[in-house]
């Protein structure tokens, strides 16, 4: 072999062996995350009637929330009813 097609014949190889590590490492990450779901049964059960109440529980606000409400400009105040321009 000549010098030129034997550095391009190791850097297949190099390439090779590189995309082999690659793909073993993704394989051994899709095997880790492959276990089995939980079963519903270790789920702890909700209780309907407790839910609804600790919902009933929660006080209404009286001004409904506004996450903008820093970045708004002031809101313009009444005019007095004596003049105008």
């Amino acid at each position: 072999m000549t010098g030129r097609s034997r550095v391009m014949w190791q850097a297949i190889v190099v390439a090779a062996l590189l995309s082999l590590v690659a793909s073993a490492a993704a394989y051994a990450q899709l095997k880790k995350g492959s276990h089995a779901a939980p079963s519903t049964e270790t789920k702890p059960k909700v209780d309907e009637k407790a839910y609804k109440a600790a919902l009933d529980r929660i006080p209404t606000p009286k001004k409904p929330y506004d996450p903008w409400s820093q970045v708004h400009e002031p809101e313009p105040t009444a005019k007095p009813a004596g003049k105008s321009n």
